[in-house]
């Protein structure tokens, strides 16, 4: 039943509880204990998502990240960036990838050279500069 509520909820993150109860069978009080158990549990987030090029960001990029030594810290380090929204250990040819969102070309060259490279355990980077958003999708885990 909650991966239904969170379908719904994935489809349109302003959906009512009540309307949400009329399709997975559950009354609106229902729905609404359910859903706040699963924002407690963090299994889930209701969160506004932007488009960058609409927020003035003109650059995306996904950077593949080797790195000699523990990997932790460093994913601690690259998540606590602003330009940061997304890191992820990996296994592979990459150690780490981080998806960066700039302003501009130059952003991105300050974010790579400056913060990113000028970390002591970082041996190399390769960046991937998005071209076109092709798709985009929220509905993991209820497939």
């Amino acid at each position: 039943m909650s991966k239904a509520i969170i379908e719904q909820l994935q489809q349109d993150g302003r959906r009512s509880y009540a309307a949400i109860g009329k399709v997975v069978g559950l009354s609106e009080a229902a729905v609404r204990q359910r859903v706040q158990r699963l924002l407690d549990a963090g299994v889930m987030q209701v969160v506004a998502v932007t488009d960058p090029l609409e927020m003035g960001f003109a650059r995306q990029a996904m950077i593949g990240i080797r790195v000699q030594g523990p990997l932790e810290p460093v994913a601690d380090t690259l998540a606590a960036l602003p330009e940061v929204d997304y890191v992820v250990v990996t296994a592979g040819s990459y150690d780490l990838l981080v998806e960066a969102v700039c302003e501009s070309d130059e952003h991105l060259l300050e974010l790579i050279s400056d913060k990113i490279r000028s970390i002591d355990t970082v041996t190399s980077t390769e960046t991937f500069m998005y071209l076109k958003l092709h798709k985009q999708t929220y509905s993991w885990g209820v497939r």
